[in-house]
């Protein structure tokens, strides 16, 4: 009954996070591979504790354990992230809560098979706060790592990269073990002590959902109202009415004139993919998403088969020249994933 009790506030904690999930970017399985991924994840960090415990005095592991397990725990959020699977701060706090639920998991057992007898009541109080340490701090390093790649990505495609961004990633990566180190090294009341830890978390990752709110609100509402005036530009002929455009013009001595025409064709349905699915993520926010029609997949299906021909066709030398213009974020990246995933749906089915 005990081992119940050391899991059920995890279990219930992760349930929670991952049904406020209103755009259902974290299948069920990919949850269930990340709470594996934490247990793995415990399971090495007690093993590097057995062995820094040798010669690591008892004073000196508050201070070193907590780091280590926040850097073993961003392993799998480090790969997520690389790969674009992180993009919004819902997608940081499901996958971050996962990977350090499955931690708190892992962790509780041990605390029951090795540690002296627990009461009930201990074992529970026990497993709601070291849930909350190891889920909301590996919440945080995710938000951070999901920040990092956005940064990687303006820089790689020579846009700006505000300080402020910088700092806030930094911030959130150094927060995290932080928060962490002083609930380990300090021990008071334990309700108030849970106070503390609930409220800083809380404020932590609302201050960070508003944050990345206005980032997504910049990315959907400006970008797409760009996207949408480069693409009827580029239809009409009339390049130079545009930044975008007017950039393009400005390198087209770089190409042959066959070259060129490619180039236009791969901006335009770059754009127009781009626009698709930032169009289908603005419905389903709305919650006003209608299900695809079977000509409409194809039809986009076909766009994004012609879009990756173009792409090898052009050459990495090409997409350098035009990257300010060719860019995938994150976001959009994800946004373009969820789609091309329904459309083939539809098209299976």
């Amino acid at each position: 009954m005990q081992f119940v009790a050391a899991l059920l506030p995890v279990v219930l904690y992760i349930a929670v996070v991952y049904f406020l999930d209103n755009f259902a970017l974290i299948s069920i399985k990919r949850l269930l591979l990340l709470v594996l991924c934490g247990m793995l994840t415990a399971l090495a960090c007690f093993g590097l504790f057995r062995v820094t415990g040798l010669f690591l005095p008892e004073g000196v592991s508050d201070y070193v354990n907590p780091v280590v397990e926040e850097a073993v725990k961003a392993i799998p959020l480090l790969i997520l992230a690389r790969r674009k699977q992180i993009a919004f701060f819902i997608d940081s706090v499901i996958c971050g809560a996962a990977v350090g639920g499955g931690f708190s998991i892992l962790e509780n057992v041990f605390y029951l098979l090795l540690g002296d007898g627990m009461s009930m009541g201990t074992v529970l109080f026990r497993g709601l706060e070291v849930a909350l340490i190891h889920m909301g701090c590996s919440a945080i390093i995710a938000a951070a790592l999901m920040f990092a790649v956005r940064l990687a990505g303006r820089r790689r495609a020579r846009l700006e990269v505000r300080r402020k961004d910088v700092w806030l990633t930094v911030f959130l990566m150094v927060a995290a073990p932080v928060l962490h180190e002083i609930h380990n090294a300090f021990h008071f009341n334990p309700l108030l002590q849970f106070i503390v830890v609930f409220g800083s978390m809380a404020a932590l990752l609302m201050w960070t959902y508003q944050y990345d709110g206005d980032m997504i609100h910049r990315w959907l509402d400006k970008g797409l109202d760009k996207q949408v005036e480069l693409l009827q530009s580029i239809r009409a002929g009339q390049l130079s009415d545009t930044k975008t455009g007017t950039f393009l013009l400005s390198v087209k001595d770089a190409f042959s004139p066959e070259v060129f025409f490619d180039v236009i064709c791969y901006v335009e349905l770059n754009v127009e993919l781009s626009v698709a699915a930032k169009s289908r993520f603005m419905l389903r926010e709305a919650k006003l998403d209608m299900p695809i029609d079977e000509e409409q997949a194809k039809n986009l299906l076909e766009v994004f088969k012609e879009y990756k021909l173009l792409e090898k066709r052009l050459g990495q030398s090409a997409k350098i020249i035009i990257g300010p213009v060719v860019k995938f974020y994150p976001a959009d990246q994800k946004a373009l994933n969820d789609l091309l995933a329904e459309c083939s749906s539809v098209c299976k089915g």
